[in-house]
């Protein structure tokens, strides 16, 4: 898979699907490095919302928080049933679960060894 930008701009894109994440009420957000463990990516990004509505609402929140900055996902899934959406931005990978398939997933505990970076 082709990467789309640097390290930097990743951080940077992070951080901003992190605030647009967090402006939408999104819970238990997590930020994992992932390049220690893994080649296809650099970062995740892992959320939860209450229902499905509030699902929709932050993915679209964060796909536009990062197109504002020319970012454009490489391939977006889950939109329509909306109990995990997943944007793909090739060196960053935006996970928004409504929380029973977040804890069925358990995505932190399949990249447990990756390093969980702060959340501002």
């Amino acid at each position: 898979m082709a990467r789309t930008s640097s390290v930097r701009d990743a951080r940077r894109d992070l951080a901003l699907a992190i605030q647009a994440a967090s402006d939408k009420k999104a819970e238990n957000i997590v930020a994992l490095d992932l390049r220690g463990v893994a080649s296809f990516t650099d970062y995740f990004l892992i959320c939860s919302g209450t229902s499905t509505r509030q699902v929709q609402a932050i993915a679209e929140a964060i796909l536009e928080k990062l197109e504002e900055q020319g970012t454009r996902p490489l391939h977006v899934e889950g939109e329509m049933v909306a109990q995990w959406i997943l944007i793909d931005y090739g060196d960053l990978v935006v996970h928004v679960f409504e929380q029973s398939a977040r804890e069925y997933y358990d995505l932190e505990r399949l990249w447990r060894d990756a390093e969980r970076l702060p959340i501002p």
